[in-house]
């Protein structure tokens, strides 16, 4: 077999572990001998429509078997795939598919409208819809294999950033870089082949994708996809399907805590729950902890695919709060702007390497160039480092808000406010001040059923901060606005509530 790729990767698993179950969507369920079967029919239908090596395939639809099936079969041809963000609008997608110069797109039923309104401007010839007509494709085509020859450095995904500062970009992630992602999940996280994973996070996002679902694969496990999250259905869905292994970001944990069925739950199947994508509060970590749940903090970013600290569940008490040490084949350092390493407790901004980190962006080699320093990617996040060589994420660098020549970083104060009885959610930003520069300004989500009294708020932290650090103004709001993956955009946060009045 001359590939060494992800597209391998259903016809391995069928030679060792054929019957067992790979995927389960509603009422349908897949072996990995279907699996590698139906990926190579749809390779077969792709290759007769003109798709070659090195061209991408975009995916537009929500957690579905037949995106693992276009993903594995890029991967076949040695094409590209491109996920695409279900979330976006038409020109957000329309920018992506320009920009990849994706030649195919396969899309969910759910987006049919939204595809035929895409202008004729992308490079997109190949359209198939993953219903009737994409079973129909894979009925009429071969199954006899495809040994197109794919090597580790070849690009595999190209994956968007969220967005949060200006036009997305592209990360390159070669066959490479995710399968040294899925083998450092293998060795920190500890799974087992009898995995029974819950795919609710959107596998668009990195962490649905690589820290869940391709790791769980590799090590013949079952992987449950759910079309949507749902904080209700996930307690049936745990409970039926006995699953072992959940992935979220803390929106979706805490929605899970503070849902009614939480108390009575039948939980005795979980056994790992990884949590990443933004800060972790104290709060939550308690929730799950009271419930005998060991919650696993990670902390990565697209670019490195996206695996880059991980904190396992020896020193998840010990060192609560933490995002853990590199993972096991990655290297991080915390240093200062010559890249000089940090001393103990000093803050700095995150650089990595490793085979899991991209080699760059597509199509933009200035930024790549600006992204690297002595061959480490700058992450963008400042962290501190404790004696025993533990990294706290302390908040996005460009985040920091500096408050007459101190600098102070929100997710510290938004730790303590999500403590508060009234406030489900919040995002601290800086406003201007003629006095200080900027000063901090809370903008809270209350709970169901409170309404958040601003002084009492305030009052709260009087003792527990530096008074420099407690905000100076406090917003109440219905919502926040997030990315898909629910990360929380504060460049919109800034805009809506960030004026001076």
């Amino acid at each position: 077999m001359r590939n060494e790729g992800l597209g391998s990767w259903p016809a391995r698993r069928a030679r060792k572990t054929p019957h067992r179950t790979a995927l389960i969507h509603g009422d349908t369920t897949l072996t990995y001998a279907a699996l590698h079967t139906r990926v190579t029919r749809l390779a077969h239908a792709l290759r007769a429509r003109g798709i070659r090596r090195g061209d991408r395939i975009g995916y537009l639809g929500p957690n579905h078997p037949s995106y693992l099936e276009t993903l594995f079969a890029a991967g076949t041809l040695g094409a590209v795939f491109v996920p695409l963000n279900t979330r976006l609008a038409g020109p957000e997608i329309a920018y992506q598919l320009s920009d990849s110069g994706a030649r195919a797109l396969v899309y969910g039923p759910s987006h049919a409208g939204l595809v035929a309104g895409l202008p004729g401007s992308t490079d997109v010839r190949t359209y198939v819809e993953a219903g009737a007509e994409y079973e129909q494709l894979l009925a009429e085509s071969p199954a006899e294999p495809i040994d197109e020859p794919v090597a580790p450095d070849d690009t595999c995904i190209i994956m968007y950033t969220s967005g949060t500062t200006g036009r997305p970009k592209g990360a390159m992630l070669t066959h490479g870089n995710l399968t040294w992602n899925a083998i450092n999940v293998l060795v920190d996280t500890d799974l087992i082949a009898d995995e029974r994973a819950l795919v609710s996070a959107p596998l668009f996002h990195t962490a649905g994708l690589n820290m869940l679902t391709l790791p769980v694969l590799l090590k013949g496990g079952t992987c449950v996809l759910v079309e949507a999250f749902d904080p209700d259905a996930t307690f049936d869905l745990i409970e039926q399907h006995r699953i072992t292994f959940m992935f979220g970001v803390p929106t979706m944990f805490e929605q899970v805590a503070r849902h009614p069925r939480w108390a009575g739950a039948d939980l005795s199947s979980l056994r790992i729950l990884t949590c990443g994508g933004s800060p972790v509060s104290t709060p939550l970590i308690a929730a799950y902890q009271e419930r005998g749940l060991t919650f696993l903090q990670g902390y990565g970013m697209t670019e490195a695919s996206p695996g880059t600290l991980f904190l396992d569940a020896e020193h998840a008490l010990g060192k609560a709060g933490s995002a853990g040490v590199p993972h096991f084949f990655t290297d991080v350092r915390v240093v200062r702007p010559d890249l000089a390493p940090v001393g103990i407790d000093e803050t700095g901004e995150v650089v990595l390497r490793g085979p899991n980190v991209m080699p760059g962006y597509w199509g933009l080699p200035e930024e790549t160039a600006a992204s690297f320093a002595d061959g480490w990617f700058r992450s963008g996040d400042a962290a501190r480092v404790d004696e025993d060589g533990y990294v706290f994420i302390v908040d996005r660098i460009k985040d920091m808000i500096i408050s007459g020549g101190e600098n102070i970083y929100p997710a510290e104060i938004e730790d303590l406010l999500l403590g508060h009885p009234d406030i489900a959610e919040c995002a601290v930003i800086g406003v201007p001040d003629d006095k200080w520069g900027e000063v901090p300004r809370a903008v809270v989500v209350p709970r169901e059923g409170t309404v958040p009294d601003p002084d009492e708020v305030l009052a709260s932290l009087a003792g527990r901060l530096a008074k420099y650090k407690i905000p100076k103004s406090v917003v109440v709001a219905d919502e926040l606005p997030r990315t898909a993956s629910g990360k929380l955009l504060k460049s919109r946060v800034r805009k809506r509530y960030g004026s001076d009045s």
